[in-house]
């Protein structure tokens, strides 16, 4: 006899969930994003595209903008003032990614440490940064006065005869006040490395210690190593606020004497709005945007591979 074969029984399907009723206030998170995302297009992104415009028209600010073409960037690029003013912001781009990094990582390494009064030696070092740069650009136009300024005044005071220009010296104009900027930058970054190091594992260190490490080289196999993404981020920063340089540039000089301080922002304000050639002044304005853009494109693509390498 054959056997007869056993169908298995039918495995009983789980019952399907009623779909959930859709909330009557669905669209409320929507008009709360709506609104942050109307002001960016306006504010940001509406003046941006128009900036783009503006830069291939010859524009005085009244009448109707009247199209050019690329005649405005063919004009830049001819300009000798504009070619002094891409060197001066290389040359705040290179001090700014050395001066208040060096400085500001060598003081939050002393101030990391439980001594007396770091608090107040921290706060003392950050409240240039939250001084307005107009204030600052006074303070240290006044400092730097050939007749009474505390520059002068101390050199005259230790024998000096003929104390610089400071100024009015187009060899040390530009550097003076990137000295004013490199003063006020340096606490912000010591604060950012401050934040950083309170998340160095110090059992690292002692580990690094009892193998025989001195500090030197417990700082550069140990701390540097650790500290890598807060200094990319201070890099960053900094190479935005050296491109964006353009009030203590303004206050201290106006991008004198004869446009040997002159920055790209400063240019900009002067063409557009002091020579009232509003299309030549958005030309500048797409030129540093698109250098700035460079800097934060690399920063972003440097992030993202970071974070997929994890």
């Amino acid at each position: 006899m054959t056997a007869t074969p056993v169908i298995p029984a039918e495995k009983a399907r789980p019952a399907r969930r009623a779909p959930r009723a859709r909330s009557k206030s669905w669209w409320v998170p929507y008009v709360f994003l709506a609104i942050p995302l109307a002001m960016f297009l306006m504010w940001v992104i509406g003046p941006m595209i128009y900036s783009f415009y503006l830069s291939l028209t010859n524009w005085d600010g009244v009448s109707a903008p009247k199209l050019i073409g690329l005649r405005n960037y063919v004009r830049l690029f001819n300009d000798r003032v504009f070619w002094i003013a891409i060197a001066n912001n290389a040359k705040w781009v290179v001090s700014f990614i050395t001066a208040p990094v060096i400085l500001g990582l060598a003081l939050a390494m002393v101030l990391n440490r439980n001594i007396p009064g770091a608090k107040g030696i921290k706060s003392a070092f950050y409240s240039p940064y939250i001084i307005a740069p107009v204030v600052i650009g006074l303070i240290w136009g006044w400092m730097y006065q050939p007749a009474n300024g505390l520059f002068n005044s101390v050199l005259r005071a230790v024998g000096v005869t003929d104390p610089p220009g400071w100024l009015a010296d187009p060899r040390l104009a530009t550097w003076c006040i990137i000295a004013a900027a490199i003063w006020r930058q340096v606490g912000y970054v010591m604060t950012l490395y401050l934040a950083g190091l309170q998340g160095v594992d110090p059992s690292l260190i002692d580990a690094s210690m009892v193998d025989g490490a001195n500090p030197w080289q417990a700082f550069r196999h140990v701390i540097w190593p650790l500290l890598s993404p807060v200094t990319v981020v201070v890099v960053v920063i900094s190479i935005i606020d050296s491109l964006r340089s353009f009030d203590l540039v303004f206050v201290m000089t106006r991008g004198g004497p004869a446009n040997s301080s002159s920055v790209l922002a400063n240019m900009m304000y002067i063409e557009a709005f002091n020579n009232y050639k509003m299309g030549y002044g958005a030309a500048i304005a797409v030129v540093l945007f698109l250098i700035s853009a460079g800097f934060i494109f690399i920063y972003l693509w440097q992030t993202l591979r970071s974070e997929l390498e994890y």
